[in-house]
């Protein structure tokens, strides 16, 4: 790893799940963590009865915000602002931890000048909150410590998103709570195995373990274990591949396990994207819409019926096993790969997974030491660099892995739209507790779909009779990509001049709506917020 910075790129969690019962503040910032992360939840509610303190900001008034001490609702697309903020009032009462800034930071005047400029005065007029809890969020989290902070794609999913994590990251050292027990910088990962995918290579810009693209050693590497010359060039994201698609650079596209027909921003745009391919290959356990549009699927082995490891939030490396065998002609992934590979030319013919871990874990630093038929019932946390080495429950104890933690200055920029006179409501994205990402899984299940059959959008009181609606009644959802019918769900839960909808339903796709503007370094389109008009439907 190359410190600090990649274990947040990588969106691995600084400590362990378990640890959240030992924090004394837990701060909770664009994560609906009982919806979403109710495992996560649980820890929470374990340390609030051991007495931590529980700060949650987020722009709705989610579930787990009614056990809160304090809570704040911001503008959307504001967090750097408040965190900025919180931080200006931490070093105004010298609540910062001095001696960890001078032994183990580096870069904390430049940030220091930046700060200054964020009073809570300015702060209030940026996000709207109101300069008493702004300090008394300051005071809460730099009093208690340790301070573990959570975020989810709330933070992540701006034009502003590594600014956004950047932030939580410098507010996590400026008290000292990065390295030590119980505190740390935790992002939750969305999905069962996105941590294990990004650790094993499945990004564009690095090999397994992190390891640079654009590095020679790193090529060199991977081009003796692998007995080929390997690109030198970075690879695409989705949303460069989407314009290369357009553009008819792409000509061929290979989806496994996701579902971009319904996931995307702007499914228009998407939508002609994918119709200007010459061929559409998808792999996956059900026929979802991007599945519908393909040239050919090829049927995959869900959770339950292969052999491997998934690598969790919290950097957990876990065995799971075969309970029964797969339906019809269903393959493992692997098994697809390793056949569609050796059609290819690059013959791939491994016996298990255990062979393929057996060569990863000698290439991919973090995963060295850790031994595929040992793993046992509970894994183990990476890093793990040597056999026998009992892994990481939490990072950076000693010293960050590139030396020293680097504060970063950064400055609040406002999302990339915002309400106007022409769409003068603020519309973010997300999930519903009953259903998962697309629904690809849960709408199949008779029990969960029972929970939440229909699509709905969330409004205020005030709002719903200004357009003269009633709960139940369809609205028209507008935007500058298109518009969705939706039925209204009128809602405490948003505040006036706020729209959240869940994007599990393709009968009335939030993504048609949202913005494709993305973060111009991570490239994560803006899905939290956009600018939006409603009215009733005739």
């Amino acid at each position: 790893m190359a410190g600090l910075a990649a274990a947040f790129g990588s969106g691995a969690m600084t400590n362990s799940i378990q640890e959240i019962e030992d924090a004394g503040c837990i701060l909770i910032i664009g994560s609906n963590t009982t919806e979403c992360h109710p495992i996560i939840a649980s820890r929470v509610f374990v340390a609030k009865e051991k007495g931590a303190k529980l700060i949650v900001a987020d722009p709705r008034n989610i579930q787990i915000a009614a056990f809160a001490d304090l809570v704040i609702h911001h503008r959307p697309g504001t967090d750097v602002a408040l965190l900025n903020g919180v931080m200006h009032v931490i070093i105004k009462n010298e609540w910062h931890a001095k001696e960890y800034i001078e032994q183990r930071t580096e870069s904390f005047d430049e940030f220091k000048k930046v700060i200054e400029e964020y009073s809570p005065k300015k702060v209030e007029s940026i996000t709207g909150v109101p300069q008493a809890d702004i300090e008394k969020m300051a005071e809460l989290y730099a009093k208690n410590p340790p301070g573990s902070l959570l975020y989810c794609m709330g933070i992540t999913q701006h034009t502003t998103g590594v600014d956004n994590v950047k932030s939580c990251c410098n507010l996590g050292m400026l008290c000292g709570y990065v390295g030590v027990r119980g505190g740390g910088v935790n992002p939750l990962r969305g999905q069962n195995n996105v941590q294990g995918a990004c650790d094993v290579g499945g990004l564009p810009n690095v090999y397994p373990g992190y390891l640079p693209v654009a590095d020679i050693g790193a090529q060199e590497k991977f081009s003796r274990a692998w007995g080929k010359k390997l690109p030198e060039t970075l690879g695409l994201t989705l949303t460069q591949m989407i314009q290369g698609m357009l553009e008819g650079k792409i000509k061929a596209l290979y989806v496994i396990g996701e579902n971009p027909m319904l996931s995307d921003p702007d499914l228009s745009h998407v939508h002609k994207a994918v119709s200007n391919l010459d061929f559409l290959l998808v792999q996956d356990i059900f026929l979802t819409e991007t599945a519908k549009r393909a040239d050919i699927v090829l049927a995959a082995a869900s959770f339950a019926e292969k052999d491997g490891t998934f690598t969790n939030t919290e950097r957990r490396v876990q065995r799971i096993r075969k309970a029964i065998e797969p339906p019809g002609i269903a393959m493992a992934d692997w098994e697809i790969i390793c056949a569609l590979s050796t059609k290819m030319g690059y013959p791939m013919d491994y016996k298990d997974p255990g062979e393929i871990f057996a060569e990863l874990a000698p290439l991919t630093p973090i995963y060295a030491g850790i031994d595929y038929d040992k793993l046992g019932i509970d894994g183990i946390l990476w890093p793990c660099p040597t056999p026998g080495h009992p892994g990481t429950p939490y990072l950076h104890k000693e010293r960050f892995s590139r030396g020293k933690g680097k504060f970063h200055a950064i400055h609040y920029h406002a999302p990339a739209e915002v309400p106007d006179d022409e769409y003068p409501y603020y519309l973010s994205t997300g999930r519903n507790f009953a259903h998962f990402h697309t629904g690809s899984m849960t709408r199949l299940s008779p029990h969960l779909s029972t929970e939440q059959e229909k699509p709905y959008i969330e409004i205020s009181p005030k709002d719903a009779e200004t357009v003269s609606v009633k709960d139940g009644d369809l609205l028209k959802i507008s935007t500058r990509r298109g518009e969705v019918m939706v039925p209204a769900r009128i809602t405490e839960r948003v505040p006036s001049g706020h729209l959240f909808m869940p994007f599990h339903f393709s009968e009335s796709p939030a993504n048609l709506l949202t913005n494709p503007a993305f973060d111009p370094l991570a490239m994560i389109p803006e899905f939290k917020v956009c600018a939006a008009r409603i009215e009733k439907a005739g």
